[in-house]
């Protein structure tokens, strides 16, 4: 090594930009009719990878959709018996099995001096999977989504509506989708960038 110092370099291969890639095909509706008309199509064509933007919420919009229930509450729920389960268990083992000690002739395990523990650690397992399964279900936290820099977005929050159905669609084919649209009464058509 030489006395004037080192340098640590880097090797760094050229810079690209990274060129957009299509997410989806977007069309705007001007009437909430026309909207609700244009999903169950979607939802007919038999597409998965789709979904729909309105300015306020549209009664209907779930069914037109084909939007399945849920499935949180089945999470909680099964949260909920792990925590009173585990509880029940857990305070067993230790007071009439692991570590018996008779106090003021009390018996080793008895159900109604449990409930307490019971009642907290089903709650607090009940409320972090209400949380993490919300925040897995929607797919969250999500930094960016490639809608909200579209174009056709700008008045969605105002007055007008959208359809977009993503390209990675297993039934997406550019022509056949941008005539559905099409048919469907949308307007301004025209590609989201990712």
């Amino acid at each position: 090594m030489s006395g004037h110092g080192h340098e640590s370099r880097v090797a760094q291969g050229p810079q690209r930009s990274r060129e957009p890639s299509p997410f989806g095909l977007a069309a705007r509706f001007d009437s909430v009719d026309t909207f609700l008309k244009a999903c169950e199509r979607v939802r007919d064509a038999g597409y998965r990878r789709w979904d729909a933007y309105a300015p306020y919420p549209v009664h209907g919009l779930n069914d037109a959709m084909g939007i399945r229930h849920t499935r949180l509450p089945l999470v909680v729920l099964g949260a909920g018996i792990t925590g009173a389960g585990g509880a029940l268990l857990l305070q067993w083992w230790m007071n009439a099995h692991n570590y018996p000690l008779i106090v003021s002739g009390k018996p080793f395990f008895s159900l109604p001096a449990n409930i307490p523990i019971m009642f907290e650690l089903t709650i607090l397992l009940s409320a972090l999977a209400t949380f993490i399964g919300m925040l897995a279900f929607n797919n969250l936290p999500m930094l960016h989504h490639p809608v909200v820099n579209s174009p056709s977005f700008d008045r969605v929050t105002t007055d007008r509506f959208l359809i977009v159905i993503e390209t990675r669609d297993l039934a997406f084919d550019e022509s056949r989708t941008r005539a559905l649209l099409e048919a469907a009464s949308g307007a301004e058509i025209a590609w989201v960038e990712d």
